[in-house]
């Protein structure tokens, strides 16, 4: 079976993922760029015996490498070399994105063009001819519906074809940009052509483009080798001075203009029309937008909205967690019916059923709210959101940029700040991006989740939604005031204006919510199966080991046989041994490596209210913060009397004299806001600097105890 290679690409919000999916469905590879933090999405599908690769691009507005995804588009075309790219536009914005469809021609890459959401083009009154705008570019052009999969056969086989016609050679399209450049990108592209300058890569013409639109990385590409690069950086300078005086602009900007002007020119030789009544119409997302975005009645929905996810989520939710949970304590069960009691029992029963089935009996839950998360997201409706939380943001000197990282986050409860921290770098202030970064992980994300959930669950069981909700505003307001605290004192600037393309409003198809659902909850499941499983283990060995010494032991045993020889009742006698057993199982616990941690730390951290075994928990939170309930699953467990208790978790912690709600609502402030999991603290140093990723890890842990202690005590007076 024989191969080929189709890359998407395309703008943001083009339905470029939302086509991928449509493509190869679950024959999915989720990954990261070697060495950066881009995702990359690859997936297969089989067509008349041929294995098709597709890759999915990030989204990007150019390949001039403005941005880390614009840089990693373009380098996977030139390094990769895929057989065919596929662009795909939107159709109701077809000026605006033609214009990387522009740079591909100029590289010289064999394209498909794909007029994308033509249904939303045609309820705009607009006409596009297709077979004109193909002979005028040179290219096949597809007709698409990504969302309902309409067109996706026509386009695949159109590549494979242009692909095949083709076959591999590039010919790049030569633009003019007019006199005052024309002649600086001649005497550079000889230059560069005579010393085969970058010319194994580039073609000699694009080069001088790069030069002249001061592309970073070409331009120390070009001084590690040497030859003309000196001489071509001349030439920029003196075009450069040249088009300033003579014209009051920068080459970068008549490049563009001239870009357009071909696009306009294309555009108008009888490709689009607009029928008569286009401009008495309003299309339905200026609509939505005049109710959904208002300045009064916005804020309300988003909130209603928010609020309603929660209530749905444990409404719905409530049944298959108690499945689950019914599930791992059947496990549990029948672990400790056929191992026989001793240190394997302890590891299968307490360590990995009772560890990782904490977490596990979540799953519900999470996959609800993700869900409904993925159809805000594919809807357009979270855009939306950042653009009407950008009123808010400028006030405590952020961009309106940064409600995404928060968003990612966690900022509608279940997101993960690794991606979140990510996502910081499309600000381009870097004081509005470090402020971001350091309280993005404020935000409730998804390992979060289980934690909040456990805590309702014991002892705000009539208030789940309320409570959940309550968490989330915290979580942003707590963003909000150290953000201004942080651009006030240690991060001083003005805030930049605020600019966002808003996406059309789509109805989301079941197909791309599901998708992106399942790679949500595989990814929380596959780190239950991994990372926790892994911490589970260790911390149960450190929960385990070293026992209690033997005279110890002895003691217990000698006041076990002192009761059954002297006491002859037998319900008084169970009770009188399960006592004895409760003791030495909290005394074992509590000699441990772990228990002696968390009891050295419990003189401070009693001022919040948590004992030792929290202190436990909070310990392994910070390789990840669903070791918290892991961890706490098998404390309890070890400490239990009878090892065939079926009680939830949560039916434990309420049960134990230790917990009160004001307990409860410190550690929830907590694990809120204390120090990010180790992953986001790697990727924050990658992103900034190891000295702001150790600055955030301290501070935030010690603004959360600090907020965990007023709390707890201010709870003790007025909820105990």
């Amino acid at each position: 079976m024989s191969t080929a290679t189709i890359a998407l690409a395309g703008n943001p919000n083009s339905g470029k993922t939302t086509l991928f999916n449509a493509i190869t469905g679950a024959r999915q590879r989720v990954g990261n760029y070697p060495g950066i933090t881009v995702e990359r999405k690859e997936g297969s599908v089989n067509l008349n015996d041929i294995k098709v690769n597709v890759v999915d691009l990030p989204g990007c507005y150019s390949l001039s490498a403005y941005s880390q995804e614009e840089l990693v588009a373009r380098n996977v075309l030139i390094d990769e070399r895929p057989d065919i790219v596929v662009d795909i536009v939107d159709a109701t914005k077809l000026e605006r994105h033609l214009y990387l469809a522009v740079q591909f021609f100029e590289l010289g890459i064999p394209v498909v063009l794909t007029l994308n959401m033509m249904d939303e083009a045609k309820k705009q009154g607009l006409r596009i001819n297709r077979k004109r705008l193909a002979s005028l570019l040179n290219c096949p052009v597809v007709e698409t519906i990504a969302r309902s999969g309409q067109g996706k056969q026509e386009l695949m086989q159109q590549a494979l074809d242009h692909a095949k016609k083709r076959g591999g050679t590039w010919a790049p399209l030569k633009i003019s940009y007019g006199a005052d450049l024309d002649q600086a990108l001649n005497i550079m592209e000889e230059k560069i052509e005579a010393a085969n300058f970058m010319t194994n890569r580039y073609p000699a013409r694009w080069v001088a483009l790069k030069y002249l639109e001061a592309d970073e990385e070409i331009i120390a590409a070009g001084k590690k080798l040497g030859g003309p690069a000196q001489e071509l950086e001349e030439i920029v300078v003196k075009t450069r001075e040249h088009c300033q005086t003579t014209l009051n602009t920068i080459p970068e900007a008549i490049i563009a203009d001239y870009r357009y002007g071909l696009i306009n020119s294309i555009l108008r030789q009888d490709v689009v029309e607009h029928e008569p009544t286009q401009s008495e119409r309003i299309d339905v997302s200026t609509k939505l937008d005049a109710v959904l975005t208002n300045r009064l009645l916005g804020p309300l929905i988003m909130f209603g909205v928010l609020y309603g996810m929660f209530q749905i989520t444990f409404t719905v939710g409530e049944i298959p967690m108690g499945w689950l949970e019914g599930l791992f304590g059947w496990l549990g069960e029948t672990a400790t019916a056929l191992i026989p009691a001793g240190l394997v029992q302890s590891l299968v029963v307490s360590g990995i059923i009772d560890g990782v089935g904490g977490v596990m009996g979540f799953v519900p839950l999470i996959a609800i709210m993700f869900f409904m998360i993925s159809f805000l997201e594919d809807s357009g409706y979270m855009a939306r959101v950042a653009y009407m939380l950008d009123r808010v943001l400028r006030v405590f000197g952020l961009h309106g940029c940064s409600a995404m990282p928060f968003i990612v986050s966690g900022g509608i409860m279940g997101g993960c700040a690794v991606p979140g921290v990510m996502a910081t770098r499309t600000l381009r202030s870097p004081k509005e991006k470090l402020a971001t970064l350091i309280t993005a992980p404020f935000m409730p994300c998804g390992a979060k989740l289980p934690v909040f959930l456990l805590l309702i669950a014991a002892f705000f069981s009539e208030n789940e939604a309320q409570i959940m909700f309550g968490i989330t505003l915290f979580a942003w307001v707590m963003a909000l005031l150290v953000s201004k605290l942080l651009r006030s004192t240690i991060i001083k600037g003005e805030p930049t204006p605020f600019v966002m393309e808003l996406p059309p409003y789509r109805l989301p198809t079941l197909k791309g919510i599901v998708i992106h659902t399942w790679e949500r909850v595989w990814s929380y499941i596959r780190k239950a199966g991994t990372v926790i499983l892994a911490v589970s283990i260790l911390l149960w060995a450190a929960m385990t080991f070293p026992g209690l010494p033997d005279d110890a032991a002895s003691r217990f045993e000698a006041q076990r046989q002192a009761v059954i020889a002297s006491v002859e009742d037998g319900g008084q006698r169970e009770a009188q041994l399960e006592s004895i057993n409760n003791l030495e199982a909290q005394m074992t616990l509590r000699n441990s490596v772990a228990g002696r941690i968390g009891s050295f730390l419990e003189p401070v951290s009693q001022w919040a209210g948590f004992d030792w075994r929290t202190n436990i928990a909070l310990v392994g939170g910070f390789a990840a913060k669903e070791v918290i309930v892991s961890t706490f699953g098998t404390a309890y467990s070890l400490g239990e009397v009878d090892p065939e208790e079926s009680s939830s978790l949560s039916q434990r912690i309420a049960g134990d004299p230790q917990w009160n709600k004001a307990t409860a609502i410190a550690l929830i402030i907590f694990v809120l806001l204390y120090a990010p999991c180790f992953v986001t603290v790697v990727t924050m140093a990658k992103e900034s600097s190891w000295r702001w990723a150790l600055f955030s890890t301290c501070f935030n842990t010690a603004l959360g105890f600090g907020l965990a202690v007023l709390a707890y005590r201010v709870g003790s007076i007025l909820l105990v």
